[in-house]
């Protein structure tokens, strides 16, 4: 299974086509669906199931109704992470309540009888957890589920964060006063959510399931009722919904299972129902439809079309019967997933890229999905593409090869699932059981799913596979759904013209499945070791080949039958010309060009049974190819690397398939102060540098081919390589298979120091902010205030010093603009240093906000800069800047991806080992006149630069 990743990111300059709210179902969803062991006598789906749940989770229920989960893991070692699940969301609230559910979440971290308002986030700050990625929440239709992750397991941490959670059970203040300082967030992220593809996909997703009660109840609610709506409301629903038999408390982590139970019954023991549950709203009945042609018209939005069919949700328990009958339909969907793939990379594709897949939406209804996204102006042909591979595989059905090749790729990947499961993450745990409750799904273990898997399997024919795509492609449908920019002339009845014309072409059979073998296993001779050293103290070793080509080996075992490959080549951004705009956006396409012997659709044919992978971008220091495999397909992994390396193909069709998919995206960056900021910020931050640009549509338009092979041929053909190598394996097989592809390359030069930056540095202060405008919602603005800094390796000091200034600043920032004054939702900090420019680093502030709120936001930036250049810091705001972070780098460090980021560039610059070796107590020995200092030199307000983003009508 080779996996490629397209991503769309301006600060990458890397590209992709959007996703669907309606992501396509893979095997995971089925076979890796947590679930839970025990065999308690309440309702934890097993007990109605012939599935094992899995066997090392804790499952209970107290005498007051609650379910609680425990797993004991250590991976992180010395971490937990708490999940408590409430079984209400939107769906629960009345009319007069739209949106309170979300508020109620909100209003959590506002204040209960044991904590006073405010103080939440500080405690958990003091214990190291950082506000975002430590502590957090989330409402939805059916559940609202607040996440701990705690970073020591220790028992005043444990019974911390039990404490909270106890908190949030029944002990909410719900002050009226902290109520209304609140609104403004919370208006504040129904700004931020409000996009083009999210109203595309409510107003889809509301199609599919006319009838149902969701299609009325979106979480976010309504702004009127969120603005006006009395507390009594909120305490009304928060007395009615959050009863201890709707709740479940997940624990995971490096704990004792049986004392963490004890604590449970303790804290939660005596949590009483205020009254009986109420009754489940009426959910309504899914609308009955045959053919129908719907026109979805967003502004700003992306063009696609999409062919569904709905039936009714299958609320029967989870069975092996109800499993193997989803995954017999899935089978058959993959292989059309395939098929419209392989169309999509063809030269003149008539869409972007296309997606199959089928479900259970929202408990609502059972829906099955083939959509494709085109250019504004071709959706007829990809209208007429995806309906003609829909109908051909109806008619003719799939062969078995087909189902086999779908069957041995998922295997592969469970098989690699099963592997791991040792080295599982706590948090990943824990994401997953609180996602089987919501689904109300047997937790099973990875080997658990790769049994279950082997046996639904076993005898599967292709016959029985059709059987299933007739039944699949029946129901409530087609549902033809056009969303567009701009409604088509005639609308609804033009979309339903082009579908029928579509349907009077007859198909024909596929041509027959053909297999095709790996050709890349043999690169010449293997490159001779003629340098070899250890860095001990870090677990390294570091080798160069003869033929230049260097080697960092790190073996871990942190996280089981994972190996993690790195490419660096050349210099990236720094060796491109700066003086016009150059296709780096076009990175994905190297990939997805595939190799002069096989296109990238026979390279996925061929690796079918592997676990590969392969990521291309472009950074500050080098073009970057990265990998993710198995243990025991490292070999073909580096075949994979050395490859694209020795013999890449710059297929024009990939180039173009990348170019259209960022040029229909182009308009959604326009649509939002955010898209704006995210789209237009690397450039100016660069002084306007083209190489760290986004381009705009005349110069994605202009781009050809051949500049995309231009650009980035010569860097793979001769730019020196640097790999880097960690994960579950031994430094001799790390060295034997790296000598066997990437040393048995022609001679590389060795890479040469310069000093041509081409004049890179940060844009000098401004009294009057840069302006830009965006095209979206008229009380919706973004401002960024920056300052330059400098670059990271050459003062590892001054580095800790500005990221817990920063930190301090941010925290400074949210507690009076977002908590006390109640002004934005969205509001960020952050340093980033290079590690490869001398002397180019900057910090900035990031906030979203009214567009009158600006020049409040301005002055507050101001006031906390002269306060921090005056005033010492005390200690506790100190601790609660800097314990998060140096949590944040434990809990890093404990997984292979810190350091295939860290070591890269380490073999010839060895500060970068120093960074390694100090980044934890470099934090420590930052003291309150260093923070005080260094804000003198950095943060004086005459320093700042500034840019913000205002609607274009208010402009």
């Amino acid at each position: 299974m080779l996996i490629t990743r397209i991503r769309m990111s301006p600060k990458h300059m890397e590209c992709a086509a959007a996703r669907w709210f309606l992501a396509t179902v893979s095997l995971a969803a089925i076979f890796a669906s947590p679930a839970y062991a025990d065999t308690p006598s309440a309702p934890w789906p097993q007990t109605q199931s012939d599935i094992q749940a899995d066997s090392n989770v804790h499952f209970g229920v107290l005498a007051n109704g609650m379910r609680f989960a425990i797993m004991r893991n250590a991976t992180p070692s010395g971490q937990a992470a708490i999940r408590f699940r409430i079984g209400s969301g939107s769906l629960e609230e009345n009319d007069d309540q739209q949106g309170l559910a979300h508020v109620l979440e909100h209003m959590a971290f506002k204040g209960s009888k044991h904590v006073a308002e405010g103080e939440i986030i500080r405690i958990l700050q003091r214990k190291g957890l950082a506000s975002g990625p430590d502590t957090n929440a989330h409402t939805s239709y059916d559940e609202t589920v607040y996440a701990l992750d705690l970073p020591e397991v220790d028992a005043d941490t444990i019974s911390t964060g039990l404490m909270l959670m106890r908190e949030t059970a029944s002990e909410l203040t719900l002050d009226a006063g902290a109520l209304d300082r609140e609104r403004g967030v919370i208006l504040s992220e129904e700004r931020l959510r409000d996009t083009p593809q999210y109203r595309a996909g409510l107003a889809i997703m509301n199609s599919l399931l006319a009838g149902r009660r969701v299609t009325m109840r979106p979480p976010i609610g309504k702004a009127d009722i969120i603005s006006k709506a009395p507390v009594d409301l909120v305490r009304d629903y928060y007395r009615a919904n959050y009863q201890p038999d709707r709740a479940t408390l997940i624990v995971v982590g490096d704990i004792d299972p049986a004392a963490m139970e004890i604590e449970i019954r303790q804290r939660f023991g005596d949590w009483k129902a205020t009254g009986p549950t109420p009754a489940n709203q009426d959910t309504g009945v899914l609308q009955t439809k045959g053919e129908s042609a719907d026109v979805v018209v967003v502004p700003g939005g992306m063009t696609s079309v999409q062919i569904a069919w709905t039936r009714p949700y299958d609320a029967a328990p989870d069975t092996l019967a109800k499993r193997r009958t989803q995954l017999i339909e899935d089978l058959g969907l993959m292989v059309l997933k395939r098929r419209v793939g392989t169309i999509a990379s063809k030269a003149d594709a008539p869409f972007i890229s296309a997606g199959v897949g089928s479900q259970d939406l929202l408990d609502s209804a059972h829906v099955v999905l083939v959509t494709a996204n085109s250019e504004p102006d071709k959706w007829q042909a990809a209208l007429g593409a995806i309906d003609q591979e829909q109908r051909r595989i109806q008619q003719f059905g799939v062969a078995q090869a087909e189902i086999d090749r779908e069957i041995l790729e998922y295997r592969s990947a469970l098989k690699a699932a099963a592997a791991g499961a040792a080295t599982r993450t706590t948090t990943d745990i824990a994401a997953a059981l609180a996602g089987s409750v919501d689904d109300n799904q047997v937790f099973t273990s990875p080997a658990e799913d790769l049994s279950l898997f082997e046996r639904v399997t076993n005898g599967v024919t292709a016959t029985e596979v059709n059987q299933a795509l007739q039944r699949a492609f029946s129901g409530n449908g087609p549902q033809i759904v056009l969303q567009t920019a701009q409604s088509p002339q005639g609308g609804a009845d033009a979309l339903g013209q082009v579908y029928h014309a579509s349907n009077a072409v007859a198909v024909s059979a596929p041509p027959s499945a053909t297999d095709v073998a790996w050709p890349y296993t043999h690169f010449g001779a293997a490159g001779a070791v003629v340098e070899r050293r250890a860095v001990d103290d870090l677990g390294l070793t570091m080798v160069r080949f003869s033929n230049g080509v260097r080697l960092t080996v790190k073996p871990t075992k942190l996280r089981a039958n994972e190996v993690l490959v790195r490419e660096d080549i050349g210099r990236g951004r720094l060796d491109m010309p700066h003086d016009r705009s150059l296709p780096i956006w076009a990175s994905p396409a190297v990939a997805l060009s595939g190799v002069k012997a096989m296109d990238y659709q026979d390279m996925q044919k061929a690796l079918t049974a592997n676990i590969v992978g392969l990521d291309v971008s472009v950074g500050d220091g080098s073009l970057k190819f990265d990998g993710r495999t198995r243990t025991e397909d490292l070999a073909t992994q580096l075949q994979l690397m050395t490859a694209y390396t020795s013999d890449p193909a710059y297929r024009p069709e990939a180039f173009k398939r990348v170019q259209q998919a960022y040029l229909s995206g182009l308009d959604q960056y326009e649509a939002t102060p955010g898209g704006v900021i995210s789209r237009n910020l690397g450039g100016l931050v660069h002084s306007g540098d083209p190489r760290w640009t986004f381009p705009d549509r005349a110069q994605l338009s202009a781009a050809k081919p051949g500049d995309f092979e231009a650009l980035f041929q010569p860097v793979v053909a001769n730019g020196p390589i640097d790999v880097t190598i960690v994960g579950d394996v031994t430094v001799d097989d790390a060295i034997r298979m790296t000598a066997e592809t990437f040393g048995a390359l022609p001679p590389r030069p060795e890479a040469a120091p310069s000093n041509d930056w081409g004049n890179v540095r940060f844009p000098a202060a401004t009294e009057k902010p840069v302006l830009q405008t965006h095209n979206g919602r008229a009380d919706s603005a973004a401002a960024v205030v920056g300052v330059p800094i400098g670059d990271l390796l050459s003062d590892l000091p001054r580095s800790f010093t500005a990221n817990l200034v920063t930190q301090i600043f941010q925290n400074r920032l949210t507690d009076q603009f977002r908590i006390a004054e109640g002004a934005s939702y969205a509001l960020d900090g952050d340093v980033n240093l290079s590690r490869e420019i001398p002397g180019y680093g900057y910090a900035y502030f990031y906030v979203e906000t009214d567009p009158t709120k600006l020049t409040r936001f301005y002055a507050l930036v101001d006031e906390i800069a002269n306060d921090l250049t005056s005033h010492d810091v005390s200690a506790d705001e100190l601790a609660r800047a800097r314990e998060p972070i140096i949590e944040t780098l434990k809990h890093q460090r404990q997984g292979n991806e810190y350091w295939i980021e860290y070591l890269r560039g380490a073999q010839t610059d060895p500060r970068r080992l120093d960074r390694i070796r100090g980044n934890l107590s470099g934090y420590d020995e930052v003291t309150a006149t260093n923070i005080r200092e260094f804000a003198k030199t950095y943060f004086s307000p005459e320093k700042f630069w500034k840019f913000e983003v205002l609607p274009a009508a208010v402009r």
